[in-house]
């Protein structure tokens, strides 16, 4: 049987294939790319005739289909079942949830920890708690969208300071002194420029000003610093409250979280809408996060190898020439910068062409004139990857005038 629209969802259909028809003559219309099998260092993508190496995952730490981490999944599945079916309040909330929400606390020093069904879900909760119509959330420009759509939820007042300015975010804190609270919020390390935030010193600020400091740590925990505490343990600082996700180099799977003050998850397990009115984590996503950070709490050897890998990339792209933005030579994070959006688009598709599986990123994701390539390092490369990464780079780069 034949459905019959009104003339206004006809419209509204041309309107969606008008916008649809802009998105890709700017060139930034995003394929999905398939993947057929588990994510790895090498994957079998539909459409190449072999497996490509793959450096445009969040795998930093090559534990997606890491061994352990998968029988640790398994054996939740089989002692926990498939889901609860269940927020965490009613009867969604298991052993090893709390098991978990322990472990991540006992991790970064904080004394509770609350689970999300991802980062996002953090993000988009804890802001509304935080703060209210007396408050001041004091933000930095270039924030994920997850932390831009948080705050937005909130009655405080926004201000936002230029990027990694100190000079702006202290005018701001000066502008704000008549609020009860102040929160400064920041990512840790952004992840489209690699750049990570002098937390050290936008510390001193907060503490100079009297004001709370939280961060988003989702492209640092696990791996950045010593032993993988994140930008704190990497450059210094002190934050008072810690969002991060279970999806990038704690597993891959999904999951997110918040840890902090016990007061404060104690009152998010009451009043952050995303934690009350969203399904438990699965126990298999729980019981393979588990194992994650038993192994990197037993064996941070893994940090060492990502950063002899970032060092070789970083500076042999350099020497072919190559802008590779980011303020700190350590992240794995390396945005090649291109500026054209379709250049970003093609020069992906001919690495690909060359076995090399990355992602042109284009605005609205970046700024206008900002096309890249976000390449991405993964412990779990060997050095002869990263060569024939090289290699690739210079050969697509010569036959299409970049270099």
């Amino acid at each position: 049987m034949r459905r019959c629209f009104s003339t206004a969802t006809n419209y509204f259909e041309i309107h969606l294939k008008n916008e649809l028809a802009g998105i890709k003559s700017a060139g930034t219309f995003k394929n999905e790319r398939v993947i057929q099998g588990k994510q790895g260092v090498l994957v079998k993508v539909t459409g190449s005739d072999k497996p490509v190496i793959n450096f445009c995952a969040n795998n930093y730490l090559g534990l997606s289909s890491h061994p352990e981490v998968i029988a640790a999944g398994q054996k939740a599945l089989e002692t926990h079942g498939a889901g609860l079916s269940s927020v965490r309040f009613i009867c969604g909330t298991q052993d090893i949830h709390k098991e978990l929400e322990q472990k991540i606390a006992k991790f970064h020093g904080t004394e509770d920890t609350i689970l999300y069904a991802a980062c996002f879900d953090a993000n988009g909760g804890i802001f509304e708690v935080m703060t209210g119509e007396q408050d001041s959330i004091i933000s930095d420009e270039l924030n994920h969208a997850s932390i831009i759509d948080g705050i937005r939820l909130s009655k405080a007042k926004r201000l936002r300071y230029k990027h990694l300015d100190l000079g702006d975010l202290e005018t701001k804190l000066k502008e704000s002194q008549d609020s009860r609270f102040r929160l400064i919020v920041t990512d840790g390390v952004f992840s489209m420029d690699g750049d990570v935030a002098p937390l050290a010193d936008i510390s001193k600020l907060a503490d100079k000003y009297n004001a709370l400091l939280f961060i988003d740590e989702c492209h640092a925990t696990g791996f950045f610093g010593k032993t993988g505490r994140g930008t704190a343990e990497a450059v210094g600082g002190n934050p008072h409250v810690i969002n991060s996700t279970l999806g990038k180099a704690l597993g891959g799977s999904m999951g997110g979280y918040t840890t902090g003050p016990k007061p404060l998850i104690d009152l998010l397990r009451q009043r952050s809408r995303p934690y009350l009115f969203s399904n438990s984590l699965a126990p298999s996503i729980v019981g393979s996060s588990i194992k994650v950070f038993d192994l990197l709490m037993n064996d941070s050897s893994f940090i060492g190898s990502l950063q002899t890998n970032v060092s070789h990339f970083r500076k042999s792209m350099a020497a072919n020439g190559f802008t590779i933005l980011g303020n700190d030579p350590t992240h794995p994070i390396c945005p090649v910068l291109l500026g054209d959006a379709k250049l970003a688009a093609t020069m992906a598709d001919e690495l690909l062409k060359q076995g090399i599986y990355v992602i042109g990123f284009s605005f609205p994701v970046v700024p206008k004139g900002k096309a890249r390539i976000r390449v991405q390092i993964s412990a779990a490369h060997t050095k002869e990857h990263i060569d024939q990464l090289i290699e690739a780079f210079a050969k697509v780069g010569k036959k299409l005038n970049v270099v």
